[in-house]
């Protein structure tokens, strides 16, 4: 767990303050459930638009009065790797700035602090350091993860190494810790550490034209110890996404300092305004409660897949948050969701679901909530045209017959429409054509 990442916890709670998870969350991580659940955490990540890693650590439990142990790891006793390790001098820089950053921390360690790897970069030495820690407190039960030690990467600054976030370690391993870190004034030098196992990595990733991710990965070279990456500027934006094969959100490597790019100086994040509607008739399909039946029994992980960033670090966006339930007129349940990264433009997508079977993406694309419809997707099969516009009334024609009364804030028109009028709050009313 890391110990000054308390903002970023807190924000991300605020964010997903109206999303529930298992009691036993931590406990399930820990006994080895890690992958199933951070695919959960992938759907529910895809409803918040905040796809920043979440430490799993827990909290310290003392039940074993702290009893120190001895735990071989190759953090403690293999020999320095990287080009700077025969730097006497670099290496005694980095034990000092440890030595300084544990004292105001104020933890508990034994031992000398190991620089485990330590190397040159483009944006000048880097290094990362672990020390064993002086006792040996339970992390999570009834996992029985024993707390082992303490670690950090260490990046260049004008005043010489700078300690970035400190992490525990644990005799569970470091899968759950920081992997990588992005350090320069620009922060476009990744620093990845060689933990023994393939790495994929992608620079940037862009839109498709529904609003699905694309990325193209690239296998690291690893070279004595870690891969140092030249990456284009990370200082408002984290584009760069690094995952273990098969590339995916259970596999996503984290970054040290993607936090504090994402949320500086303790900025919040935004707090996008919550909208949910379901349609007349999604009884049909959903039964009396909606709401209740995606949260208990959704298997949506695998159908947003495409549009959420694997192994990318997002904040949310300020867009609003929509959901909408309904009813196919072939019976099908429609959900529709939307995902909204930082600056990024605002995506919806909508799923559809026979029966128990599992929801499938069937219409995506674009949401532009600064125009009279914001929301417009074309079902296939003929199911029809599903819009939305927050506070509006909506009707619809087809052709140039009458206007017919389509509700408020969402409708599912039917396929023929051809065109909405939009008629906001104040009385201003647009007419938008959707016949294609």
């Amino acid at each position: 767990m890391s110990i000054n990442d308390s903002d970023v916890r807190a924000v991300l709670h605020r964010v997903t303050d109206d999303l529930a998870g298992p009691p036993a969350l931590l406990d399930d991580v820990r006994r080895g459930g890690r992958r199933r659940l951070l695919r959960r955490r992938a759907v529910l990540a895809a409803a918040c638009a905040a796809v920043v890693a979440v430490p799993v650590g827990g909290a310290l439990h003392l039940a074993d009065r702290g009893t120190t142990i001895h735990v071989a790891s190759p953090l403690f006793d293999d020999p320095t790797s990287g080009d700077l390790a025969g730097d006497a001098g670099y290496l005694r820089q980095v034990r000092q700035a440890w030595r300084q950053r544990a004292g105001d921390l104020d933890f508990g360690l034994r031992g000398e602090p190991h620089v485990v790897w330590a190397g040159r970069t483009p944006a000048g030495p880097a290094a990362y350091v672990a020390q064993r820690s002086a006792a040996n407190p339970v992390v999570s039960e009834p996992g029985g993860d024993r707390m082992i030690g303490f670690a950090a990467f260490v990046e260049p600054t004008a005043d010489g190494p700078r300690v970035m976030t400190v992490e525990t370690l644990t005799d569970a391993g470091t899968d759950d810790n920081y992997q990588a870190a992005l350090v320069g004034p620009e922060r476009d030098v990744l620093v990845v550490l060689d933990g023994g196992a393939p790495v994929e990595f992608s620079p940037s990733y862009r839109y498709a034209p529904d609003g699905r991710i694309e990325r193209t990965f690239q296998r690291v070279a690893f070279r004595d110890g870690a891969a140092v990456l030249p990456v284009p500027s990370q200082r408002d934006k984290v584009t760069v996404a690094l995952s273990r094969p098969p590339v995916s959100m259970a596999n996503a490597l984290r970054i040290s300092n993607a936090g504090q790019i994402l949320f500086p100086d303790g900025q919040d994040s935004p707090q996008p305004p919550q909208l949910t509607h379901t349609l007349p008739g999604a009884e049909r399909a959903w039964g009396s409660d909606p709401a209740g039946q995606a949260g208990a029994a959704m298997n949506e992980g695998d159908s947003l897949a495409a549009y959420i960033d694997a192994g990318g670090t997002h904040r949310a966006g300020d867009a609003p948050m929509l959901t909408v339930y309904g009813a196919t007129p072939d019976g099908r349940r429609l959900l529709l969701r939307s995902i909204h990264y930082a600056d990024d433009p605002a995506r919806v997508i909508a799923l559809l679901a026979r029966g128990d079977a599992p929801f499938e993406a069937a219409a995506s694309g674009f949401a532009d909530w600064t125009t009279p419809l914001p929301v417009r997707l074309r079902l296939p099969d003929g199911q029809g045209i599903l819009v939305a516009a927050e506070g509006a009334a909506l009707s619809y024609r087809v052709g140039a017959g009458r206007w017919l009364d389509a509700g408020r804030n969402a409708a599912l028109l039917p396929a023929g429409a051809t065109e909405v009028r939009v008629t906001a709050p104040d009385g201003e009313a647009a007419t938008v054509p959707v016949g294609s």
